[in-house]
C-alpha cells in the first residue's frame, strides 16, 4: 500500500471530520472559564470547571475502548457526536455553574470516545511503515483545530456573545458526523463478538494481560503527558509573573502553538524513517531544556524564545503517544487496550498543571518549571529504555 493510497485516499473520510471536530473543540476551549464566570463562579471555581474537560476525558478512556469494541469505530464516533451535541445544548441553557460543569464533563467523555475510535481505526488500516505519519497527521488535525477554532469562535462571538463558541462546535460536530456517514472509508477487520463476561471484567483482563507494558512504557507516556500539559500553564503564568499584559502573553502562546502545529508531518516522517526513539527522546529533552530556561526569561523576547522552544519540543513529538500505543497494541481487544493506554497519557495531562500548581503554592513558579524539566529528563530516559525495537530501529 503506497503512501498515496493509505494516507491521501483516506484523508477526506478520516482527517477532515477530525479537523472539524478539533476546530469545534478549539472554539470552545477559551470560553469555558468565561461562561463559568458569567454564571457567577469565582476564578478558582472557573478553573475547576475548565479542569472538568480533562476529568471527562480520563473518565471516558476505558468506556471508550469498550464501546469501540462492541459497536465499532464509526458508530462509536457518531454516538460521541450525539453526546457532544447534547452537552453543547446544555452549555447554552445552563443556569448554574454546576450544570455547566456537568456539560463540560460530558464534552470530555465524548472527546475521549471520538479520539479513541479514530486512533483504533488508523491502527487497523495503516501499515506499520506509514503508521507514525498517519498518527502524527491525526494529532496535527487537533493542533490545527486548536489554532483555527479560537479565531472562528471569536468571529461568531462578536455577534452572539460567548454562546457563539458553543454554536461553532455544534455546527462543526454536525458537519463532521455528516461526513462520517457520507464518505466511504476502507474497512477494518471484523470486530470480535462481545465476550460473555461483563464489560468491566473484560477490560480488567486486558489490563492485567498487558500490565507489563502499561506499567513501563505506559508510565513513560504518563510522564510525557505531564510535561506537555505543563507548558500550557507555565507560559501564561510566567508572562504574568514578569508583568506582560494578557494580549502579549496570548500572542507568545500563539507563536508557540504555530511552531508546534507546523511540525506534525515532519515528526511522523522522522518516526517512520528513523524510529520512534529518535523522536520521543529529543522531544522530551528539548521540552526539558525549555522549562529549565524559563526562569531566565525576564522579557517578552526571551519568553518568546522559550515558548518557541516548547512548541518545537512538543511538535517534534507530534503523534508519538498514539504511534507507540498502536505499536504495542494487541490484535485482539485492541480498542480496549488503547483505552487503557490513552488513560495513562490523559492522567499525565491532568497531573502536569497540578504539579505546577502544587510546587508554585509551596515554593514559586521557577522551582516548579525546574522540577518539570526534571520530569522531562525522566520521561526521556523512560522512553529511551522502554520503547520497543522494531526492524527500523525504533
Amino acid at each position: 500500500m503506497s503512501e498515496q493510497i493509505s494516507l491521501w485516499s483516506i484523508g477526506p473520510s478520516v482527517y477532515l471530520p477530525s479537523l472539524l471536530f478539533g476546530i469545534g473543540q478549539g472554539a470552545v476551549a477559551p470560553v469555558i472559564a468565561l461562561s463559568a464566570r458569567d454564571l457567577g463562579a469565582s476564578v478558582a471555581t472557573a478553573s475547576l470547571v475548565v479542569a472538568m474537560l480533562g476529568v471527562g476525558q480520563i473518565v471516558g478512556d476505558l468506556p471508550a475502548g469498550m464501546l469501540a469494541v462492541r459497536v465499532g469505530e464509526r458508530p462509536a464516533m457518531l454516538m460521541a457526536t450525539a453526546v457532544t451535541a447534547g452537552a453543547l445544548a446544555l452549555c447554552l441553557v445552563a443556569t448554574s455553574v454546576w450544570l455547566l460543569a456537568v456539560a463540560i464533563v460530558l464534552l470530555g467523555v465524548a472527546a475521549s470516545v471520538w479520539g479513541l475510535a479514530r486512533h483504533a481505526y488508523l491502527t487497523e488500516v495503516v501499515p506499520y511503515p506509514l503508521r507514525a505519519r498517519a498518527m502524527s497527521t491525526l494529532g496535527g488535525t487537533a493542533r490545527i483545530g486548536a489554532f483555527i477554532g479560537p479565531f472562528l469562535g471569536a468571529a461568531v462571538m462578536s455577534r452572539l456573545g460567548t454562546d457563539g463558541a458553543y454554536w461553532v462546535h455544534l455546527v462543526a460536530a454536525g458537519v463532521a458526523a455528516a461526513l462520517l456517514l457520507a464518505l466511504p472509508v476502507p474497512q477494518t477487520r471484523s470486530l470480535p463478538s462481545p465476550t460473555p463476561t461483563s464489560a468491566l471484567g473484560s477490560t480488567s483482563q486486558v489490563i492485567r494481560r498487558h500490565l507489563p507494558v502499561l506499567r513501563t512504557l505506559g508510565m513513560g507516556a504518563l510522564l510525557v503527558g505531564a510535561v506537555r500539559a505543563s507548558r500550557q500553564a507555565v507560559i501564561p503564568l510566567w508572562g504574568d509573573h514578569i508583568g506582560l499584559d494578557p494580549a502579549t502573553t496570548s500572542l507568545i502562546f500563539g507563536v508557540s502553538g504555530a511552531v508546534d502545529m507546523l511540525l506534525f508531518y515532519p515528526a511522523g516522517m522522522a518516526m517512520d524513517r528513523l524510529g520512534r526513539r529518535w523522536v520521543a527522546v529529543p522531544s522530551m529533552l528539548v521540552l526539558g531544556l525549555a522549562h529549565l530556561a524559563l526562569p531566565l526569561a525576564h522579557g517578552s523576547a526571551a519568553l518568546t524564545a522559550v515558548a518557541v522552544g516548547m512548541g518545537l519540543g512538543n511538535g517534534m513529538g507530534s503523534g508519538i503517544i498514539m504511534t507507540l500505543g498502536a505499536d504495542v497494541s494487541p490484535t485482539t481487544s485492541r480498542a480496549t487496550f488503547l483505552g487503557a493506554w490513552r488513560l495513562c497519557a490523559d492522567l499525565g495531562n491532568g497531573a502536569g498543571p497540578l504539579v505546577i500548581s502544587a510546587i508554585t503554592a509551596v515554593a514559586a513558579l521557577a522551582p516548579a518549571a525546574i522540577a518539570m524539566a526534571g520530569v522531562a529528563g525522566v520521561a526521556a530516559a523512560a522512553m529511551g529504555y522502554w520503547i520497543p525495537r522494531h526492524g527500523n530501529g525504533a
